[in-house]
């Protein structure tokens, strides 16, 4: 019983605490112009990503892959590898959100399987041994004939850093490819551009 009275009351402390903590407003809001439509840094934000990843897969929408993997019964399996952050920014967690806005898409078109990242992971410590479980590009083909996958895709962003005394600006370069296990032939690839600037 003293427990059902005391969230209440702890929850109404916090209340009039946090407030007053920062001196500032906290503002929520997904999708709202007022918050998201500005960039508050060169570092690559949610509007970045989806703008970049539109680009990218409707490229692969057209693809002549897309269109074989349309035709293939059952569909061929497709695993998403990491992708590799070659700038100087510490863009890791948007790199994650990149990984799952592809994954989400891929799965959306419903023309391949898309395994597990869990799956993935799990193979990768198997390949790489349980006390170095980090993605090797050099053992892809390892990764996918594991996972029982036919193709790959896998990327990565790089980035060129310029200023002036009055601005700084990083255009960024979205990399993304399909790969084909089995061959290592590369079935299609695409360069995306994204560039931000601080007056």
């Amino acid at each position: 019983m003293r427990l059902r009275f005391t969230v209440p009351i702890v929850a109404a402390l916090l209340a009039l605490v946090l407030p007053g903590c920062g001196g500032k407003e906290v503002v929520r809001g997904a999708n709202d112009p007022s918050i998201d439509a500005h960039a508050l840094s060169t570092g690559l934000d949610k509007d970045d990503i989806q703008r970049a990843l539109h680009e990218t897969l409707n490229n692969l929408r057209a693809a002549p892959v897309m269109n074989e993997w349309r035709s293939t019964n059952p569909p061929p399996n497709v695993a998403i590898f990491p992708f590799q952050n070659s700038t100087s920014e510490h863009i890791d967690s948007m790199l994650d959100a990149l990984l799952g806005e592809a994954e989400t898409w891929l799965v959306e078109s419903g023309t391949v399987q898309v395994i597990a990242r869990d799956r993935q992971n799990q193979i990768i410590r198997e390949v790489e041994g349980q006390q170095n479980p980090v993605f090797n590009q050099a053992n892809v083909a390892k990764y996918g004939r594991q996972l029982g996958a036919k193709y790959f895709i896998t990327g990565k962003v790089s980035g060129n850093d310029e200023r002036t005394e009055d601005m700084r600006r990083v255009q960024y370069f979205l990399f993304l490819q399909v790969i084909e296990i089995e061959t290592g032939a590369i079935k299609w690839q695409r360069k995306t551009y994204v560039t931000k600037a601080v007056k």
